[in-house]
C-alpha cells in the first residue's frame, strides 16, 4: 500500500495499476480534470502539478519543499509519503489564490487550456521565491507552452504573484501538513499491485539490491521522465517496476576535497548547485536540460542509465573522468563512465546491477561544455561537446574530449586527443585536431541535424573552446545554434 496527501486528504492505495500516471489518476479516479493532457511527453506543461515533501534546509530547519512536476510522466507510486497539489486545490473559501488572481488581472489567459499548468508553475515559483526575479520566472515557465498569447502578460503575472506575496492556506497549515506527512512517512517497502502489474517501493539500497535480485526483469523507476514515455507514447505495459526515489542514500550529494559523490536518484535540480559551483559550464548546461518540471523529476543516474546517445550529462561526465559505482547484491564495482557505454542503448551493466552513485573529480579548471540545439530551452541536443585539457607552459599534457549526438553512444574523440597531447596549444594544433574529428566520428543525419552539420559543429566547438581560452572574458558558452 502507498499513502499520500491529495491536498489535505489522505489517500491510501494498494490495487491501483502501477502504470497509472498522476494525470490520469486525477482526471479519471478522483474527478479533478483541471490538470490537462497536452502532449503526454513532458514538453508542454499543461499537466503541471506541484508535489510537496519534507525537507531540511541548510540550517536544518524542517519545512515542506514544493516542486512542479509533469503529471503525465509521473507514476502514482512516486507519490508515496508526499503531498500532491492540483489546480483545484488553490482556490480557498471561494477566493482565488494570489497566483490565479494575478493571471486574471494581468490578462495571462486566453483559451484557457494551458492556464492550469501555468498557474501551478507560478504557484511553485511563488513558494520558492522571496521577491520577483525575472530569470527565475523565465526558468519556472520555460516548460509551459501557450499557443494563444504572448508570454508578456504571463511574466507580468509572475512578477505580481511574487511581489508582496500574501500568506495562503498552505502557509497557514504548514505545521499541520508537516505533522501529517510525518505520520505517513514510509517505514518499510511499499507496493502497488493490480494483480498482473506491480511496483515495489524500497527505502534502502540493501532492500533495492534484494528486490532487483529477486525480480531481475523489473524496470527501475527514478524520475520516470524517460521510462514513462513507454506507457504514454508507445502504449507498452510495464509488468514490474521498482521505484528508487524514496531511497535517501541514493539521493545524497556529498562534496569531498577531490570529488563530488552524487547519488543516482538525486534530482537534476538538486545536482545543480554542487555541479555549478565546481564547474559553471556544467551548471549552465543543466539550466538548459529540458524544463524545470523535468529537472525536478529526472535524475543524473537515469540520464546515464538510459544510455541515450544524446543524453546531455554523459559527455560532460566522460570529459571530467567521472566514474560510476554499480551495485549487485552485496557486491560493488567502480567503472569509468566511458566504459559503461558499449553500443546503442547497450551498457556494461549486468543483470540485477544498478547505478548507486556517480563520482565526479574536482579541480579541472579548463573544462568547458557546449550544447547545440534548435532552441535555447527545453530541447534535446543535436551535438553536445565537452573539452577538458591540461596545459603546461603552452603544451597540452592531457586531453579529454567527448561528444554526444555524434555516435551510437556518448564517446571520447581519441584521434583528436592524440593530436592534442604533446602539441603546442595554438591555432595550427586546433585545426589538426578538428580534422581528426572526422576520423573519430561518422554521425547520422536525422530530423535534428544532418551528418555534415554535426561534424562541422563539432569542429567549430573545438575552435570556440580555443578562442575562449585565449580570451577568457568572452562569455558565450553553452550556446544554442539554429
Amino acid at each position: 500500500m502507498i499513502q499520500f496527501l491529495l491536498n489535505q486528504e489522505l489517500h491510501s492505495e494498494h490495487a491501483l495499476d502501477p502504470n497509472l500516471t498522476v494525470l490520469n489518476y486525477l482526471r479519471e479516479h478522483v474527478g479533478k480534470p483541471g490538470t490537462k493532457e497536452g502532449c503526454a511527453s513532458g514538453d508542454c506543461g499543461a499537466c503541471t502539478v506541484v508535489v510537496g515533501e519534507l525537507h531540511n534546509d541548510a540550517q536544518g530547519v524542517e519545512h515542506i519543499r514544493y516542486r512542479s512536476l509533469n503529471a503525465c510522466l509521473t507514476f502514482v507510486s512516486s507519490l508515496h509519503g508526499k503531498q500532491l497539489i492540483s489546480v483545484e486545490d488553490l482556490k480557498h473559501q471561494g477566493q482565488l489564490h494570489s497566483v490565479q488572481q494575478a493571471m486574471v488581472e494581468c490578462h495571462g489567459s486566453q483559451c484557457g487550456f494551458c492556464t492550469p499548468g501555468f498557474v501551478m508553475s507560478l504557484f511553485a515559483l511563488q513558494k520558492n521565491s522571496e521577491a520577483p526575479d525575472s530569470q527565475k520566472a523565465h526558468e519556472a515557465l520555460a516548460g509551459n507552452l501557450c499557443r494563444c498569447t504572448g508570454y508578456r502578460p504571463i511574466l507580468a503575472a509572475a512578477e505580481q504573484a511574487c511581489c508582496n506575496k500574501p500568506l495562503d492556506q498552505f502557509d497557514r497549515r504548514q505545521a499541520e501538513t508537516i505533522a501529517r506527512l510525518k505520520a505517513i512517512a514510509p517505514t518499510q517497502t511499499a507496493e502497488l499491485n493490480s494483480g498482473d502489474k506491480r511496483c515495489l517501493v524500497p527505502l534502502t539500497v540493501a532492500d533495492l539490491a534484494d528486490l532487483y535480485d529477486a525480480y531481475p526483469q523489473a524496470r527501475l523507476l527514478a524520475g520516470g521522465t524517460d521510462l514513462a514515455l513507454e506507457v504514454t507514447q508507445f502504449h507498452r505495459t510495464l509488468p514490474v517496476m521498482i521505484y528508487v526515489g524514496n531511497i535517501e542514500e541514493m539521493k545524497r550529494i556529498e562534496s569531498f576535497d577531490d570529488r563530488l559523490e552524487i547519488g543516482a536518484a538525486a534530482a537534476l535540480s538538486d545536482c545543480y548547485t554542487a555541479l555549478h559551483h565546481e564547474y559553471p559550464d556544467f551548471g549552465e548546461l543543466l539550466q538548459r536540460f529540458a524544463s524545470l518540471q523535468i529537472r525536478n523529476q529526472g535524475t543524473l543516474g537515469g540520464n546515464i542509465g538510459n544510455a541515450s546517445p544524446i543524453g546531455d550529462s554523459p559527455p560532460l561526465l566522460i570529459a571530467l573522468g567521472a566514474q560510476i559505482v554499480l551495485c549487485k547484491g552485496e557486491t560493488r564495482r567502480t567503472l569509468a563512465l566511458e566504459d559503461y557505454f558499449i553500443d546503442y542503448r547497450v551498457t556494461a551493466r549486468q543483470d540485477s546491477e544498478f547505478i548507486e552513485k556517480i563520482i565526479v573529480p574536482k579541480g579541472h579548471t579548463l573544462f568547458r561544455a557546449y550544447k547545440v540545439s534548435k532552441r535555447l530551452d527545453d530541447d534535446i541536443s543535436a551535438v553536445c561537446a565537452a573539452f577538458n585539457l591540461q596545459i603546461d607552459n603552452g603544451v597540452i599534457s592531457q586531453a579529454r574530449v567527448a561528444f554526444g549526438g555524434m555516435a551510437a553512444t556518448p564517446k571520447r574523440a581519441k584521434h583528436c586527443e592524440t593530436v592534442l597531447v604533446g602539441a603546442t596549444w595554438n591555432a595550427a594544433t586546433v585545426e589538426k585536431a578538428c580534422a581528426a574529428l572526422a576520423e573519430d566520428f561518422t554521425p547520422l543525419s536525422d530530423f535534428r541535424a544532418s551528418k555534415e552539420y554535426r561534424l562541422l559543429s563539432a569542429q567549430n566547438l573545438l575552435r570556440k573552446y580555443f578562442i575562449e581560452l585565449q580570451t577568457p572574458h568572452i562569455e558565450t558558452r553553452v550556446t544554442a545554434y539554429v
